[in-house]
């Protein structure tokens, strides 16, 4: 199969992984249990060697690679883009639009700030789970990112996916929290010379 063909399939399904995680979250109304359970998605697209962009981004190491993220990116997106799908065909009773109102309406500067803080916590989750193998370094990460309201890229592809939402600010909004991840996952990988 073709290299990039294959890193595209397992963007996708790395989205859909992190699309199930973001499903869970808004199903359940204790959001430390969400937090938890959401991680699910993460714990599976790292057993599963899945691709995704915040847990790539901290490592690539040439410029070159910077071409595979995008193709990562846009397979996140579409394996989101999925899960939202498939959820709304089902007429779960979840609802994102509250969530997507509150991301948007904030400046870009907060956008960009918070995703560089999940950007270093998803680079620490696979980070300390790659030299540990134990899993609360992925699920501690992710519970973090979630109760801080950091800004994951990825996730809110699916909640903005899920309302619905595709306007030039939700677009502009997933841009700054592409390059906020991949900044702050990037600035500390440094303290390991991963530049």
């Amino acid at each position: 199969m073709n290299n990039k063909l294959q890193t595209g399939i397992k963007a996708v399904y790395a989205g859909f992984m992190i699309g199930l995680g973001g499903i869970v979250y808004l199903s359940v109304e204790n959001k430390i249990a969400g937090s938890v359970l959401f991680s699910f998605g993460l714990l599976t697209i790292v057993a599963q060697g899945f691709f995704l962009y915040t847990g790539k981004i901290g490592f690539i190491k040439k410029g070159r690679e910077l071409f595979d993220m995008a193709v990562i990116a846009l397979g996140n997106y579409l394996g989101t883009l999925i899960a939202a799908w498939m959820a709304n065909a089902a007429h779960l009773k979840i609802d994102s639009r509250v969530l997507v109102e509150a991301k948007l309406g904030n400046s870009l500067g907060n956008v960009f700030l918070l995703s560089m803080f999940c950007g270093v916590m998803m680079y620490l989750a696979i980070d300390n789970y790659q030299k540990t193998k134990n899993i609360v370094f992925i699920i501690a990460p992710v519970m973090i990112f979630i109760l801080s309201g950091f800004e994951h890229s990825i996730a809110n592809m699916f909640y903005f996916h899920l309302a619905g939402v595709y306007s030039s600010k939700s677009f502009l909004c997933l841009l700054v929290m592409i390059a906020g991840n991949g900044i702050g996952a990037k600035i500390f990988s440094l303290k390991d010379g991963k530049i």
